[in-house]
C-alpha cells in the first residue's frame, strides 16, 4: 500500500512538473517578451490551474475585450432579445398626403441593414411598404432621425486617429446603418446614408417628400423594425471581431440598465458589475467594448473569472470561433488533435496577440479555460507556434 502511495505521489509530482515545464517552455518561445506575456489554463471541473504565467499582470487585451462585453450584456438581456427601431408618423393622412413628419427612432442596433447577419429585413423597404399600405403618396414634412438613445461621442476619444478612417474604426451611433462603412472606409454620418437610402426607396414607390417644417404632433407607430436575436448579433460580433457591433453592445448595457448609452458610463457600469461579482479587479481598466483602445488593461485572471462565470451558458460558448474551422481562428491548430476542440476569441494589434476562450469536449461544452495575452510582441508567427506547442503539450491525450 505504501509503495502504491509513493508511486501515485511521484506521478502527481511528475504531472505538475510537466505542466510547469509547459509554461516555462512557452515563456522561451521565439517572438514573445516573457515579461509582457501572460498564460492561464484552468480545469473547470476541478478548479486546478494547469499552467500559469504572469496571470495578475495588467496587459492590453485588444479584441478579447469583446468576451467581456458580451458576457456583461448577457447579465441584463436574454439571448433572444432584439433591438427595436421604431418609425412614427406625426400627422394624419388625408387624400394620400401625410400631414406631418416621419420620425425614425434609433435603437443603437448595430445590425441595421448589415451585410453580416442573415434574415435581417431592409428597414427602408419596410417603411416604404407601410406608407404605401396607408395610401401615402406624399409626405408634407420631413424625415427626422432621432439618435437620442446614446450620450457622448460616437468614437471613444482614446482610439488612435490612424484607425478612424477605416471600416474597423467606425463609430457607434444611435442609428447605425449598413455597418457604418462604405467598402473598407468608415462612414461618419450613417444617418445621412440612411436618409438617402430611404428617399430612394420611397421614390421607387412614387412617394414624394415635400420637406416642409411642421411642428410635431402626437406620434403614431408606423413600423417596429425588429433585429435578429441578440445571440446572432453577438456571435457575428465575436466570429468576425466587429468593433462597431461590440461598441453598440457595450452601450446597450447602459441603456438596458436604465441609463443613457455613453461609452464612458457603460464602461464604468461594466467594471462595477464585475467588481460586485467578485472578479479580481486589480489593474483592470475598461475603456471601450471592442478593445480598440490601447488604454484598456486586463489580467489573465480577470478574463478567466469572466469565462468561468459564463461557461455554463451554451449560447456564450458558441460565440467563440472553433480552432481550425471558424472566423479569426480558422488557421490556428489546423490538422492537430485540438482542431474543433478549442474555441478562442482572438485579439491582435501591432505588437499584441491575445487569446481567450475554452477547451471543449465532444459535445462542445467547455472543460477548460484558456487565456493568453502577448504584448510587446516580436515575431507573431513564432509566438503563435509557441502557443500551439504549449496547448498541444497541455492537452496531449
Amino acid at each position: 500500500m505504501r509503495m502504491r502511495l509513493i508511486l501515485l505521489m511521484l506521478l502527481l509530482v511528475g504531472g505538475l512538473v510537466g505542466r510547469a515545464d509547459v509554461a516555462e517552455d512557452f515563456s522561451l518561445s521565439k517572438g514573445i517578451n516573457p515579461d509582457e506575456t501572460s498564460l492561464l489554463v484552468i480545469d473547470l471541473a476541478s478548479g486546478e490551474t494547469l499552467a500559469e504565467m504572469n496571470a495578475d499582470k495588467p496587459l492590453i487585451p485588444a479584441s478579447i475585450m469583446k468576451c467581456v462585453t458580451t458576457a456583461t450584456l448577457l447579465s441584463r438581456l436574454d439571448e433572444d432579445a432584439s433591438f427595436h427601431t421604431e418609425v412614427y408618423l406625426t400627422g394624419p393622412v388625408r387624400d394620400g398626403e401625410l400631414e406631418g413628419n416621419v420620425i425614425v427612432v434609433g435603437s443603437g442596433d448595430p445590425s441595421l441593414n448589415s451585410r453580416h447577419v442573415e434574415g435581417g429585413k431592409d428597414i427602408c423597404r419596410e417603411i416604404g411598404s407601410a406608407l404605401a399600405n396607408r395610401g401615402v403618396v406624399s409626405i408634407k414634412g420631413r424625415i427626422v432621425v432621432d439618435e437620442g438613445i446614446w450620450d457622448g461621442p460616437a468614437i471613444p476619444p482614446s482610439w488612435m486617429s490612424g484607425d478612424l478612417p477605416h471600416a474597423y474604426g467606425t463609430g457607434s451611433h444611435g442609428l447605425n446603418f449598413e455597418d457604418n462603412a462604405s467598402g473598407s472606409r468608415s462612414v461618419s454620418n450613417p444617418a445621412a446614408v440612411f436618409d438617402a437610402r430611404l428617399r430612394s426607396a420611397l421614390a421607387d414607390r412614387g412617394i414624394a417628400i415635400e420637406g416642409e417644417s411642421i411642428r410635431e404632433r402626437e406620434r403614431t407607430l408606423l413600423v417596429d423594425h425588429v433585429s435578429v436575436p441578440l445571440d446572432e448579433i453577438m456571435r457575428s460580433c465575436m466570429m468576425r471581431s466587429d468593433n462597431q457591433y461590440a461598441e453598440a453592445l457595450l452601450r446597450s448595457y447602459a441603456v438596458a440598465s436604465g441609463h443613457k448609452g455613453s461609452t464612458e458610463k457603460a464602461a464604468s457600469m461594466e467594471k462595477d458589475y464585475w467588481r460586485k461579482h467578485k472578479a479580481p479587479m486589480s489593474g483592470v481598466n475598461i475603456i471601450d467594448g471592442s478593445g480598440l483602445s490601447r488604454q484598456n488593461r486586463v489580467t489573465a485572471r480577470f478574463m478567466a473569472h469572466i469565462l468561468s462565470e459564463r461557461s455554463e451558458n451554451p449560447y456564450y460558448a458558441s460565440f467563440f470561433p472553433l480552432a481550425g474551422q471558424e472566423g479569426t481562428l480558422r488557421n490556428f491548430l489546423v490538422d492537430t488533435p485540438l482542431e474543433g476542440y478549442v474555441a478562442l476569441k482572438t485579439g491582435s494589434m501591432k505588437g499584441i496577440q491575445c487569446y481567450a476562450g475554452y477547451k471543449l469536449d465532444d459535445d462542445y461544452a467547455p472543460t477548460h479555460i484558456i487565456v493568453v495575452m502577448m504584448n510587446d510582441l516580436g515575431n507573431r508567427t513564432s509566438a503563435r507556434e509557441g502557443l500551439k506547442k504549449a496547448l498541444l503539450a497541455l492537452f496531449n491525450n
